[in-house]
């Protein structure tokens, strides 16, 4: 390894030097100097804060679980618990009524409902589909998928199936933009619509063989594209070529759960790619159908009014970057005791410095067109955290030189400490919050470590019924209304994480925007594209206001209910099928995580069907097993053999992938030992995070494999 670059206090890793010297400064106001000072002062004036906070948290789950030890076998008493928690300072007083002070932000998060995409910053290539996802043509999503209730055979297109997938479109089409006496399959010509409310069109785009129709509704826009060549136009009866709805109108860009940053090279690709995105100019070369395809970002459209005026109209997602917690530190930077500084610190430094990149353009394609940066920020736990996450930005912005407010938070609603003190900790940061969300996975794992000592947990597909979650779901968009979010800030909520099945999302996530949420996850562009629909059947900002008048719903008792079972009764085979299906989810994830550097992939399940897994799903499956080892529920032999049988499956499930190390029949390489660790050491890993197992685990592999 090359000689560190000594800088302000500060040794570092001369991949980030070069970086940050050679690429992210030149082009932006910030000098050298200023930038690495900055960086001193948050590693040497705000780290020793960090750490302070990750002791508090140590220390109270200490005291958590001494509480839950010494009332084992009482069951549960809610107000004794509750009086306990505000006695040793976890659940704090309320904040007094207010309302959000955020300015200056965008209105794909402030106004316009919709999708928003999550995906791993260092696959560029998903970067980049990611960002060009702002629309998705309706006939390709629901051709290509079982939204219909069954999956295209492969071959050549079936006509059959396209017709009913104009039909489906259509009919979309007449309760989203509805006709005066007829309907969406009765039009033949585009250009004389008898629209029941005119003000929907918003006008027209014409590049030759190409015409293309502009509509909105409940803030979304609808492009309909005419063609009288097209393999499709030409046998329509008003020659409709596409359907093309707005998708994901923001993307969140991830330097945390979804990918595998473990060292300084890692962390220029994650960062190199969000300079690439910001610049405009990251493009990803890669074999399809083979032949080369070259992607890069789109531009935006041009569009004529009614009137004659002309208008743009933006073909890519606005990006957020959502920044690492506060728990991580990176050896990319050591500190002047030669200490790795954290990992959070470095990320909003850098992150901020490259989006400068997109505040300082005068013209051309712009991410943010309110001169803002979007950083999200998981994992905190309660007020005193979010209003670091509040110091940080703030120095960030000192050091860089930008007004007070640019960077707006994000705040992961994912540890249960937040989610009680929810509106205390929107209050610290109240001039900068643009975005809260609640996130059931890493949530559900927070439950289950916090909880840790009151019993063994549900099983974990009865946890989406149990009472916390429910109380969860509901005051955090009460509490995000009651705050003043509404036309602000987005409320959000969870992923779906069956990417394939996508008729189940579109019967279940219609719930989002149900619940008043301006925003949810969702796992592709494709499926951006179908659930964006929802968002047409439902218009947020009106759910939002019959939420707010029908009073707050959820209660703090039931938040603090544990999911816990006293007296289990499940038979020997449900135990184990438990066990199995946990051990598999890990294996199937960590193996890809600590081998290859995979962060975020399609994981197959116990029963083959294809999951989004990240460590939040991880950290589930983990904190889970951790929890009936300790109460006794399995054996330590049982998951030992459970994981080595699962080991097997996962090997199975690989077969096809030539990168892959088989990790069966001698189950020792880090990747199993990963797995084993993250289960028989995870009553005692901080949080219950899987980031300490899986950072050492990966850099032993990449220790190897660099001999």
């Amino acid at each position: 390894m090359d000689a560190r670059v000594e800088k302000e206090g500060l040794q570092i890793a001369p991949e980030l030097w070069d970086f940050i010297e050679t690429r992210a400064l030149p082009g932006t106001p910030v000098t050298s100097g200023a930038f690495w000072a900055g960086l001193s002062w948050l590693a040497h004036e705000l780290g020793p804060r960090n750490r302070v906070l990750l002791e508090t948290r140590t220390q109270m789950q200490a005291q958590i679980d001494d509480w839950h030890r010494a009332q084992q076998g009482a069951g549960h008493d809610p107000e004794a618990y509750e009086a306990f928690l505000r006695e040793i300072g976890y659940l704090l007083p309320e904040a007094p009524d207010f309302s959000i002070e955020t300015e200056g932000v965008d209105p794909e998060i402030a106004q316009v409902a919709g999708p928003q995409l999550v995906v791993p910053i260092m696959n560029a290539r998903f970067a980049l589909n990611a960002a060009n996802a702002r629309w998705g043509n309706l006939y390709d999503a629901l051709y290509g998928t079982d939204a219909m209730g069954d999956r295209p055979e492969p071959g050549a297109y079936d006509a059959a199936r396209g017709a009913r997938v104009i039909a489906k479109a259509k009919g979309f089409l007449d309760a989203a933009v509805p006709l005066q006496g007829l309907t969406w399959a009765d039009v033949t010509d585009m250009d004389a619509l008898p629209l029941q409310r005119p003000e929907q069109f918003l006008g027209t785009m014409e590049e030759a063989p190409w015409r293309g129709y502009l509509f909105e509704n409940n803030g979304l826009k609808i492009e309909i594209l005419t063609n009288p060549g097209h393999a499709i136009g030409k046998d329509d009866p008003a020659h409709i070529a596409a359907i093309n709805l707005e998708a994901a109108l923001s993307t969140i860009m991830d330097c945390e759960d979804s990918v595998a940053a473990v060292d300084a090279a890692d962390k220029v690709v994650a960062y190199g790619n969000w300079l690439g995105l910001m610049m405009v100019d990251l493009t990803e070369t890669f074999e399809k159908g083979g032949k080369p395809v070259t992607r890069k970002l789109f531009n935006d459209c041009p569009y004529t009014a009614p009137d004659g005026s002309e208008f743009i109209v933006k073909c890519r997602s606005l990006m957020l970057v959502r920044n690492v917690g506060h728990l991580m530190t990176t050896p990319a930077v050591l500190d002047r005791e030669g200490q790795e500084i954290g990992e959070g610190l470095l990320d909003a430094m850098c992150t901020v410095l490259i989006a400068m990149h997109d505040l300082v353009k005068t013209g051309g394609l712009r991410n943010s067109e309110a001169g803002s940066v979007y950083g999200g920020k998981p994992k905190m736990h309660g007020p005193e955290e979010v209003a670091f996450a509040d110091a940080v930005f703030t120095a960030v912005e000192d050091a860089l030189g930008l007004p007070r407010y640019t960077v707006k938070l994000g705040i992961m609603d994912e540890e249960r400490r937040t989610s009680a003190n929810l509106k205390a900790s929107i209050y610290a940061a109240r001039h900068r919050v643009a975005f809260i969300n609640t996130g059931f996975l890493d949530r559900t794992g927070d439950e289950i470590h916090t909880s840790m000592e009151a019993g063994p947990m549900l099983p974990k597909g009865a946890m989406a019924s149990s009472a916390w979650l429910t109380a969860y779901e509901d005051r955090n968009v009460d509490i995000g209304l009651a705050c003043g979010l509404k036309g602000r800030a987005q409320i959000g909520k969870g992923m779906w994480a069956a990417p394939d099945n996508m008729a189940d999302m579109l019967a279940k996530k219609a719930a989002h925007p149900g619940a008043g949420a301006s925003c949810a996850w969702v796992p592709s562009p494709t499926a951006a594209t179908l659930h964006a629909m929802h968002y047409h059947e439902v218009d947020v900002h009106a759910r939002q206001d019959e939420i707010a008048a029908g009073g707050p719903r959820g209660t703090l008792e039931d938040l603090l209910t544990p999911p816990v079972v006293l007296r289990p009764n499940w038979s020997a085979e449900e135990i184990m099928a438990e066990v199995e299906n946990n051990a598999q989810g890990i294996l199937g994830y960590v193996v890809r995580w600590v081998d290859q550097g995979v962060g975020c992939s399609k994981v197959p399940d116990i029963n083959d069907v294809a999951l989004m897994e990240d460590r939040a799903t991880c950290r589930i499956s983990s904190q889970a097993l951790a929890n009936w080892l300790h109460h006794g529920v399995v054996s330590a032999d049982q998951v030992r053999l459970a994981m080595e049988k699962m080991a097997a499956v996962v090997d199975g499930q690989n077969a096809h992938d030539p990168a892959y190390s088989p990790m069966a029949p001698h189950y020792d390489g880090p990747a199993f030992r990963a797995a084993l660790d993250l289960v028989f050491e995870g009553r005692v890993q901080p949080s219950g995070y899987t980031e300490p197992v899986l950072h050492a685990r990966r850099q032993e592999k990449k220790a190897a494999l660099s001999l």
